[in-house]
C-alpha cells in the first residue's frame, strides 16, 4: 500500500510486459487451484480485470506496472497464509478503492457484502493521513478495530506488508528506515501472534537488512561460509535419531533449519558473544503424521528417543503440548547436547501442529471448524475489544500497551483453585489481581505466590499460583502503573486515578472560578481550552489538579485579555537562546531534507548527538526532530530507533557524515583477555603510543586469572575505532572487543 510513485528503471516492452501480468496471474491460479469450486474462477477474473484496468497507469518505485504488487500480495495470502478464494479476491482489490476510481459500492455489486467490508476494512487501514505525531498508533489502532470485525483484513494487510518490505530497495533510505522500523516495531510482532513464525521471521530479517545493513551482511555471509559444515553436523546429529525411530511404527520427517538472522543477531547483543560462540545456529525439526487422540503421546515418544541418545538440558524444556500459546502453537522443544560438545535445540511437531505453526491464524480455522470450546485466539480478541472500548487512551499508549499486553510471549500461572491463568512475560502479582476481578485489583495490597508472601510488584513466572491478599482500605496510587504490564490493569488505574483526580479537582475549579471573576472573565469551555494550552497541561482535568495543588498559580492570568465572553492568552515572547523549536523545521526544503552533519549546512540547526547510542562519524545515523531540544542525531540500530521511526515517522532527517578531521567523539571499549603481565601496558602503549589515539578514562579489573577493561577513547569516525578494535584483537592474551555507549 505504501509503495506507488512514478520514476523508473525499468526495461520491458509493453508487450513483454502484459505476457508478464499474464504469467504472474497464471501464477496465482496455479496456487489456487486445490481451493477452487465451480465458479471461482468467474470471480477471481473479474477481480484480476478490474484491478488491472483500475491501476493501469500507475507504477511502483522500481518501475514495474503497480498490478505486479496485488497479485503477489494475493499469492502470499494463499501461498504463505493459507487463505482462500474471498481473500485472494480482496488481496487484488486492496489498493483499488484508496488509489483508483473504483468505489467501494462497485466491489458490493461486483463481489457481495463480505469481500466489500473487507475491502473497505483494508482502505481504512490506508487512508490514515500522515498528519500528527503518532500517525502510526492511530493507524495501529484502526487496524485492530478492523481486525475484531473479520481477522482476514489484518492477513491481508500482513502479506501487503511483506510484499513491500521484500520490494524495499527502490524507496529512499529515509523510506526504507520509517517502513522497515514500522515493521520490526508492530506488524513482525502481530504476525508472531497470528501464529505467522515464517513472515514474523522473514520481516524481522528484512529490516535488519535496511537498518542495520553491516551486521545483516556479516551474519548472512557467515552463515554461507559455515553453511557446509553446518550441514555436515546436522548429518551427523540426525543419523541416530532417524535410525532409531525407524524401528518404531511413525510417520515422520526429520531435518534441520538455519536460525533467523536476525535472532542470531539478537542472541549475539543479549550474551555479549562473538557469532562463532552462539551455538544454536541451527534448529532440528521432527514432525509426526499423528492421529488427533494419539498426538501428544506420539510426540512425548519421539522426546524419549532423542533423550535416551543425547543429554537433555532440564531447564531448555518447553511444553507447549499441554498448554499451547494463545496464537495456537503447539510443540514441544528441547535442548540437548550433540556431538562436540554442542548445544542443539530439537523441536517436536505432528503434522497438523505443523501447519498452523506455519499458516497461524488460517490454519488455526480450518482445525477448529467443528468444536464448539471458546479458542485463545477468541479470547485473545475479546481482551482487544474490551481493550480498544476504552476511548480515552492516547493512542501511543495504546500502542505500547498494546505490544506489552497482547503481543508478548505469555506465561500460565494458578489460581488457588488450580485454574489456568494466561499472561504476559513480565506480568506481576498485581496484573494477576486485575485479571482475576477489578475490584480485586483495586483492594490488591499483596499477594503469596506458591504460599510465599510477595510484595504486588513480584514479576510471576510460569506455574506459579497465586492467592492475592485484599483489604478495603487499599485504593491505587500513580506508582502502581510501573508494576503493571497488561491493557486490563493500566486501564483500570487509570480509570481509579482520573475519580480520585476528578474530586481534588473540584476544589481547583472553585479557585479558578475566583479568580477568573476578578478579572471579569467567565469559566466556559472555550476559555478552559485555551488556558489548558497556555499552561501546557495533557488535559482539563489537570489543569484543574494542578491548580488545586498548588503545582499551578495562574501568576500569568493577569496577563490575558478578556474580549466579551473569550480569554485571550499573551502573546509569547520570543527568547533568541539559538534554541530551535519544533516549528522552525517543518518547512525543511527538499534539498534541507538530507542533513549533512559536519558539513556545510551543520552551522544552519542545532543538533545534539543522543545520549542513548552516541553515535561517532561513519556510524549510520538518522535526524530525529524533537520539541524543544532541536535535532537529534541517533543510530540506525539505537535501542530506541524502531519506537521513534514507527511512531513519529514524519519527524526523521535523513542525515549523513561529512569529514571532518577536527572533531572527536567520545566512545567506550570494553576489553576481555587473560590477566598477564603488563597486559596494561600493551594496551595504553598500543592505544596512546603506536595509534595516537587519545585515551580519556580506563578502569581494569581483573579477577582469577580473567581481566576486564573498559576503556572510553576520543575517536574522528568509526573507520578509527574498527581500526583500534583489530589492532587490540591482534594482541596475545587479549579475547574480546566490544564497542560499549558511553554515559
Amino acid at each position: 500500500m505504501e509503495i506507488k510513485e512514478n520514476i523508473l528503471t525499468y526495461s520491458l516492452s509493453e508487450t513483454e510486459e502484459k505476457q508478464e501480468i499474464l504469467r504472474q496471474y497464471r501464477g496465482l491460479l496455479k496456487v489456487l487451484k486445490q481451493k477452487m469450486k465451480p465458479g471461482d474462477k468467474m470471480l477471481i477474473r473479474s477481480a484480476f480485470e478490474i484491478a488491472a484496468e483500475a491501476h493501469k497507469t500507475m507504477r511502483r518505485k522500481s518501475g514495474e506496472p503497480y498490478i505486479f504488487h496485488p497479485i503477489a500480495v494475493a499469492k502470499i495470502c494463499v501461498e504463505e497464509i493459507g487463505l482462500g478464494i474471498r481473500s485472494c479476491i480482496c488481496a487484488l482489490l486492496h489498493d483499488t478503492v484508496e488509489d483508483t476510481d473504483v468505489t467501494i459500492e462497485d466491489v458490493q455489486r461486483e463481489f457481495g457484502d463480505e469481500i466489500a467490508k473487507i475491502v473497505d476494512g483494508l482502505t481504512k487501514i490506508a487512508t490514515v493521513m500522515d498528519t500528527n505525531s503518532s500517525q502510526q498508533a492511530e493507524n495501529f489502532k484502526k487496524i485492530l478495530l478492523t481486525l475484531t470485525d473479520d481477522p482476514r483484513v489484518i492477513l491481508i494487510k500482513l502479506a501487503d506488508r511483506l510484499h513491500n518490505m521484500r520490494t524495499l530497495d527502490s524507496l529512499k533510505r529515509e523510506k526504507q528506515l520509517k517502513i522497515s522500523s514500522e515493521t520490526v516495531y508492530v506488524y513482525a510482532p502481530l504476525a508472531h501472534r497470528m501464529g505467522l513464525y515464517n513472515i514474523k521471521t522473514e520481516m524481522e530479517d528484512l529490516s535488519m537488512k535496511y537498518m542495520e545493513s553491516e551486521t545483516y551482511k556479516s551474519i548472512a555471509k557467515k552463515l554461507q561460509d559455515t553453511k557446509r559444515e553446518r550441514t555436515r553436523y546436522i548429518n551427523d546429529f540426525i543419523k541416530p535419531l532417524k535410525d532409531k525411530l525407524q524401528k518404531t511404527d511413525l510417520d515422520f520427517e526429520i531435518y534441520g533449519r538455519p536460525k533467523s538472522i536476525h535472532s542470531i543477531s539478537n542472541k549475539i547483543k543479549k550474551k555479549g558473544v562473538a557469532f562463532e560462540e552462539v551455538y544454536d545456529l541451527f534448529a532440528i525439526r521432527i514432525i509426526v503424521n499423528s492421529l488427533p487422540e494419539k498426538e501428544k503421546e506420539d510426540c512425548w515418544k519421539v522426546y524419549s528417543i532423542i533423550t535416551d541418545e543425547y543429554n537433555p538440558s532440564p531447564e531448555r524444556l518447553r511444553d507447549w503440548l499441554s498448554n499451547p500459546k494463545s496464537n495456537g502453537y503447539e510443540a514441544l522443544h528441547t535442548t540437548v547436547m550433540g556431538p562436540q560438545g554442542k548445544w542443539v535445540e530439537v523441536q517436536i511437531r505432528t503434522k497438523r501442529m505443523n501447519e498452523i505453526a506455519e499458516k497461524g491464524l488460517a490454519a488455526h480455522w480450518k482445525y477448529k471448524e467443528g468444536k464448539d470450546d471458546e479458542s485463545r485466539f477468541d479470547t485473545w480478541f475479546n481482551q482487544i475489544r474490551e481493550a480498544l472500548g476504552n476511548q480515552e487512551t492516547n493512542s501511543l499508549d495504546f500502542l505500547q500497551d498494546f505490544k506489552t499486553s497482547f503481543l508478548a510471549e505469555e506465561i500460565y500461572v494458578y489460581t488457588p483453585k488450580g485454574d489456568v491463568k494466561m499472561l504476559p512475560v513480565g506480568a506481576t502479582a498485581l496484573d494477576f489481581a486485575f485479571s482475576v476481578h477489578t475490584a480485586v485489583g483495586i483492594r490488591c495490597i499483596g499477594a503469596k505466590v506458591n504460599h510465599k508472601l510477595v510484595p504486588i510488584s513480584y514479576k510471576l513466572r510460569s506455574g506459579d499460583q497465586i492467592e492475592i491478599i485484599t483489604s478495603a482500605k487499599q485504593k491505587p496510587n500513580i506508582e502502581w502503573l510501573n508494576f503493571v504490564v497488561t491493557s486490563k490493569a493500566r486501564g483500570r488505574i487509570k480509570d481509579s486515578l482520573k475519580e480520585e483526580k476528578r474530586v481534588v479537582a473540584e476544589f481547583g475549579k472553585e479557585i479558578l472560578l475566583r479568580k477568573l471573576n476578578a478579572i471579569n472573565a467567565v469559566m466556559n469551555q472555550s476559555n478552559l481550552e485555551e488556558l489548558t494550552t497556555f499552561y501546557k497541561a495533557n488535559s482539563t482535568l489537570d489543569l484543574l489538579y494542578d491548580i488545586s495543588i498548588k503545582k499551578n498559580e495562574l501568576k500569568e492570568l493577569k496577563e490575558f485579555t478578556v474580549h466579551g465572553d473569550k480569554l485571550i492568552a499573551p502573546k509569547p515572547i520570543k527568547v533568541a537562546d539559538g534554541k530551535i523549536e519544533l516549528q522552525d523545521f517543518k518547512p525543511l526544503s527538499k534539498k534541507d531534507t538530507e542533513l549533512v552533519i559536519f558539513g556545510e549546512s551543520s552551522d544552519k540547526i542545532m543538533y545534539t548527538l543522543a545520549n542513548c547510542c552516541k553515535p561517532i562519524p561513519g556510524d549510520d545515523v538518522f535526524g530525529f526532530i524533537t520539541t524543544g531540544e532541536g535535532l537529534k542525531i541517533h543510530r540506525t540500530n539505537c535501542p530506541n530507533a524502531a519506537r521513534l521511526l514507527a511512531n513519529h515517522g514524519h519527524r526523521v532527517v535523513k542525515t549523513k557524515w561529512a569529514k571532518n578531521k577536527e572533531i572527536s567523539f567520545l566512545t567506550g571499549l570494553r576489553i576481555i583477555g587473560l590477566d598477564d603481565v603488563g597486559v596494561i601496558h600493551k594496551i595504553t602503549n598500543l592505544i596512546s603510543g603506536e595509534l595516537k589515539v587519545n585515551i580519556s578514562a580506563m578502569t581494569i579489573e581483573a579477577k582469577e586469572g580473567i581481566f576486564e577493561g573498559n576503556v572510553k577513547v576520543f575517536v574522528q569516525d568509526k573507520e578509527q575505532l574498527e581500526d583500534l578494535v583489530n589492532h587490540l584483537l591482534a594482541l596475545p592474551g587479549i579475547e574480546k572487543v566490544v564497542r560499549y555507549d558511553t554515559e
